[in-house]
């Protein structure tokens, strides 16, 4: 009996080995039950939809950490939810942590990487970018075999945008580099052949074929680009401008962002493609009338008409307009407080050359030559938009 008691003594150290709970102190006992039953308490509270939206409008408000502990609690729920594998990845690298954001799911998620190529440059971003692409092609071999588990389905023209993105590198940082020209052509070749109506991606194409001096193929990339959005975007307009009443935002989805459209508008003036270059920056001040550029790019449109063969017939007219852009331009500089030396002299240098400012009926030109609008009543000449008054309004509360 003493001798099997001896026996049964000497096999507890084997139990505290095996017991990993034995070697934790009460207090981390008691944290680790507090956390596994505040797990289980959101798993049966809240859905994975639901805390995945909690943790977007986090991150739409900059806070990354509540954002982090949100998809940490979907991920308790679903640890293979691509979906969230790949938003807890952006979060990750939104904080710093680049190596978690990528070990989180490696070869699932294009969207860090995407993040990633972003926030850096030249071949660092290139690399990134590429690995973008190549998750992406993955998953979409996935989808086409009905392999691919939760998440967004991974479309053409999210792996055009990633050659786009690629191809941008080559055109400017990497620009210098050996055999820059033939990736960045090679790139846009295979972001047409993705998605061959990407305005992006003509557009791409456009301005790499300028810089070889091959205008002629290159305008026809430019008009392919404009033609395959902006005559959506007027129909909107036309609409919008029939029926006010409705508030619902239909845009078409394939309409470049605002900064790209300006982007635009400087090819096709460089192309001499004047007429489809005033429809885009009109359209523009359709949209917002308070940005300095597109004054300017208009009045440097019809200055540079003045001395086109064939245009005799329309010389005043073409001289009026671009003294009346190109003084709106001036103008709003100053309301704007604008910081860009050279956009203003080159206004006023034009301004110079087609005989002053124009000076409207009531409006008191500074006194003195060359002293331009009276800062007094720069006010005057511009509405304030809505958008600027719901500024302030949030401002003040």
């Amino acid at each position: 009996m003493g001798g099997q008691a001896k026996a049964k003594k000497k096999s507890k150290p084997k139990r505290k080995q095996t017991a990993e709970h034995t070697v934790m102190s009460p207090q981390e006992r008691m944290k680790a039950r507090m956390q596994d039953r505040a797990k289980k308490k959101t798993a049966e509270k809240y859905t994975v939809d639901q805390l995945l939206e909690k943790a977007e409008d986090c991150m739409d408000n900059f806070d990354f950490s509540m954002a982090r502990m949100f998809c940490r609690r979907a991920l308790d729920i679903e640890p293979t939810n691509l979906t969230i594998l790949d938003m807890l990845g952006n979060i990750c690298a939104e904080l710093g942590d680049i190596d978690k954001a990528v070990e989180l799911s490696p070869e699932a998620g294009h969207g860090k990487y995407m993040y990633l190529g972003q926030i850096h440059t030249g071949k660092e971003a290139v690399q990134y970018f590429s690995r973008g692409v190549e998750v992406m092609l993955s998953t979409m071999d996935a989808q086409a075999q009905g392999a691919c588990g939760g998440g967004a389905a991974i479309t053409a023209k999210d792996v055009s945008v990633a050659f786009c993105s690629i191809a941008e590198i080559f055109f400017t940082d990497l620009c210098m580099e050996d055999g820059a020209a033939d990736k960045c052509k090679e790139t846009l070749e295979k972001a047409l052949q993705y998605d061959q109506h990407s305005p992006e991606a003509l557009q791409l194409m456009a301005s790499y074929l300028f810089s070889l001096d091959n205008t002629e193929e290159g305008c026809d990339y430019l008009r392919r680009s404009v033609s395959s959005w902006l005559p959506s975007l007027q129909k909107e307009e036309v609409a919008a401008a029939s029926a006010e009443e409705h508030d619902q935002e239909d845009e078409p989805t394939n309409i470049p962002p605002y900064e790209s459209r300006i982007t635009t508008a400087k090819l096709l003036i460089e192309a001499e493609q004047f007429e489809m270059a005033t429809e885009v920056l009109e359209g523009l001040l359709e949209e917002d009338d308070e940005v300095v550029q597109v004054w300017y790019l208009l009045g440097w449109l019809f200055y540079l008409q003045l001395d086109k063969p064939g245009t005799t017939a329309d010389t005043e007219s073409f001289r009026k307009s671009a003294r009346t852009y190109l003084t709106k331009a001036k103008k709003l500089y100053v309301k704007l407080c604008c910081e860009d030396p050279p956009l203003l002299e080159h206004t006023e240098q034009l301004l110079g050359e087609l005989g002053g400012e124009e000076t409207v009926a009531g409006e008191d030109d500074g006194g003195g030559v060359g002293g331009g609008p009276s800062l007094d009543d720069i006010a005057d000449d511009f509405v304030q938009s809505s958008d600027d008054d719901e500024e302030e309004d949030a401002m003040e509360h």
